[in-house]
Order: structure tokens, then C-alpha cells, then sequence
């Protein structure tokens, strides 16, 4: 089974082969564009290097053991592993979701109009 994990109203489903459906990997859900902020600063993540500069704050290593395709991180007090695509451009709502529930007290998810 491959796919995509999708978080839509409060409801998660996996979309098989998403890019022969057009694709669902955005950072839109039905028009909107969702931002990941940092909590104790408001600051909108932008890029991958300020994202690692707060994980790293956080106590997240990078890990470099995994999928060459993805950027990995994880926690030594924990078994949590946060995999992100290499290219930022499909960084999307699974992935900031993903963060928001490993870091619940730092991360948020936004709609961005």
C-alpha cells in the first residue's frame, strides 16, 4: 500500500497514487494555504533551515540513517522520527501536522489567506 496520508476536517485518509489524481501534496486544502508557526516566537516556518534551528532548540538531532530522499530528525528521550521531503516546495499539511503532534506545545497549524 502506498500513498498519501491526508488531514482534512478532522478526518485522515490515505489517497493511493496521488500524483496520477493530480496531486494532493500542496500546501492548500480547498483553497487555503496552512502555515506551520513556532509558537513562543509566532514565526511562520519559511524554510527548512529555520524549521532545524527550532528543532534543534527543541532537542531534535538529524537523523542520517534513513531514506536519502527525505530529511529525517529525531528525538533521544523518545522512539519519534519526523521524516520531511528534501524539497521544501512539498512540504505540506501531513508533514506540519506530523510536527504539531510531536511538538504540541511549540507548533501550529494556520490557515494563510
Amino acid at each position: 500500500m502506498s500513498g498519501v496520508w491526508v488531514f482534512n476536517n478532522g478526518v485522515i485518509r490515505l489517497v493511493e497514487n496521488p500524483n496520477q489524481s493530480g496531486g494532493v501534496a500542496t500546501h492548500q486544502t480547498h483553497g487555503r494555504r496552512n502555515v506551520l508557526v513556532y509558537l513562543p516566537t509566532g514565526e511562520v516556518v519559511s524554510s527548512y533551515s529555520s524549521l532545524e534551528q527550532i528543532l534543534r532548540s527543541l532537542g531534535w538531532e538529524r537523523y542520517f540513517h534513513g531514506d536519502s530522499d527525505l530529511i529525517q530528525y529525531h528525538k533521544r528521550s523518545t522512539i519519534d522520527l519526523i521524516s520531511l521531503p528534501r524539497d521544501f516546495s512539498k512540504f505540506n499539511s501531513v508533514y506540519m501536522y506530523d510536527i504539531v503532534i510531536k511538538n504540541p506545545n511549540s507548533f501550529h497549524v494556520r490557515d494563510f489567506n
